[in-house]
């Protein structure tokens, strides 16, 4: 069965992007974006870079890891304002929304119902796994169905914004196993977590 994937950029106290919820690596970002990251996102996963980077760096791979994405309506809009309407064409690409009724682009499939339900049914489909790309509010209504966390840890605090998952979230002590994780020079740890025996979605 195919794996939910929480792959996110958190701070070391626990934020992926400001108050304002805007771009955290975009033009105006507090967020270091160093060549080894970039280099790593680009080596190892290809597919989770936007398209504008995917073809400045020449990416054509398709990747290994995901062949889905998941956003929040505040997530995928972070796009939309910057004029880029699906930044990411060469996967299938889900936004949860119920105040978006039309799709501003053709790739780009709104989803309107239970998140838990559609994951669920993602997760009994065939292909690679699926790529929970953000935001908190969703990411913390699909915390039950995460199999792997994969944090892109910073090397920066922020005080506060918006949480790897919303405060909304019930209190559900969930365990994890550490299976990997990459140091990178520039202070950037990759750590991924699966979920452990006895606590399967």
């Amino acid at each position: 069965m195919r794996k939910l994937v929480y792959f996110i950029a958190a701070t070391l106290d626990g934020y992926i992007a400001g108050p304002d919820g805007s771009d955290p690596t975009g033009p105006d970002g507090f967020w270091p974006v160093a060549q080894d990251y970039v280099q790593h996102l680009a080596q190892t996963y290809p597919e989770t870079l936007p398209d504008p980077a995917r073809k400045a760096l020449g990416i054509t791979a398709e990747g290994t890891h995901f062949d889905t994405i998941l956003e929040g309506r505040r997530t995928y809009m972070i796009g939309v304002d910057a004029g880029i309407p699906d930044c990411y064409p060469h996967l299938r690409h889900l936004v949860f929304t119920r105040t978006l009724t039309e799709s501003p682009a053709p790739g780009v499939e709104l989803v309107a119902t239970d998140p838990v339900a559609k994951v669920r049914e993602l997760k009994r489909e065939e292909g690679k796994d699926i790529w929970l790309c953000g935001g908190g509010e969703l990411a913390g209504a699909l915390r039950g169905e995460i199999d792997r966390l994969i944090v892109k840890l910073a090397p920066l605090t922020v005080g506060s914004g918006t949480p790897l998952f919303s405060h909304k979230t019930a209190f559900e002590p969930t365990l994890y196993e550490r299976t990997d994780a990459v140091l990178l020079d520039s202070g950037t740890i990759f750590l991924t977590y699966d979920r452990t025996a006895g606590e399967e979605s």
